[in-house]
């Protein structure tokens, strides 16, 4: 399965979007995590697992606790999988407005020539 496929059933679930959310702020040790989540420490945990597996997250030891954070990386491949519907979209865009556009200039055109 491709990197960004993963990240994509990982975030499929909302309590792991909900701890994607949280990290965006900087990292946290489960504790902060599960701090107002209708689920239990070891739920989260479960989750901060999926998400590390999915390339999502990272961890690292400090001091007693592990801390969690956003992984740049597996961003990075879900990023590139969604630019590029961006880029379809905004070309598409383009091509309609130009189109839009000569379409305007034309009637001006006819337009002006009547007159």
């Amino acid at each position: 399965m491709a990197t960004y496929q993963k990240a994509l059933t990982a975030l499929a679930d909302p309590t792991r979007r909900s701890i994607f959310e949280r990290l965006a702020a900087g990292p946290r040790p489960v504790v902060e995590l599960a701090r107002g989540l209708p689920v239990s420490r070891p739920a989260v945990s479960q989750h901060l697992r999926v998400l590390k597996g999915a390339g999502l997250v990272v961890d690292r030891q400090a001091g007693a606790r592990r801390l969690y954070q956003l992984n740049p990386d597996g961003l990075g491949a879900l990023r590139a999988y969604l630019d590029r519907f961006w880029d379809q979209a905004l070309a598409a865009f383009k091509a309609a407005a130009e189109a839009e556009e000569a379409e305007a200039e034309q009637a001006e055109s006819e337009q002006g020539e009547g007159t």
